[in-house]
């Protein structure tokens, strides 16, 4: 299940220290005193401003996807859903996060304790929006 919630209308730009160099995830290595621009997170996150929402993830059907209970989802309503999308949809008045599998046409889980929900004529389903970033808390 999906809690949405919709993003505040804002005008506030975030710009927060940018460090050029990548952080490897290895063996240390020193650091680079080099700082880019301030990156804008509203600019780098969000594409099409008045198509976007925030929603906050219910459950474990996505863990395979690397999307966990409590994650926050930016969904894109102004981008095609494609085959292999991670998608937001409302399914018989009910949100859900899955991957829209066209070639099967079939709205797939990523945790193999869930079954995909078949795509029919009399399922009353409606794609809200295309997953483009997920967000996840890593201190309490």
């Amino acid at each position: 299940m999906i809690k949405l919630k919709a993003a505040p209308k804002t005008e506030v730009q975030l710009s927060i220290p940018f460090f050029g160099s990548q952080v490897p995830c290895g063996f240390p290595s020193p650091a680079d005193d080099y700082m880019e621009n301030p990156l804008d997170l509203n600019e780098y996150l969000i594409k099409h401003e008045a198509a976007t929402y925030f929603c906050r993830v219910q459950g474990d059907s996505m863990e395979g996807q690397g999307i966990y209970d409590g994650d926050l989802l930016i969904v894109d309503r102004a981008l095609e859903a494609r085959h292999g999308s991670v998608v937001v949809a409302a399914v018989g008045g009910e949100f859900t996060c899955k991957i829209l599998d066209l070639h099967n046409r079939q709205l797939v889980p990523c945790n193999p304790a869930f079954k995909p929900i078949p795509i029919t004529e009399e399922l009353d389903m409606v794609i809200e929006g295309v997953v483009t970033y997920s967000i996840r808390k890593h201190i309490g």
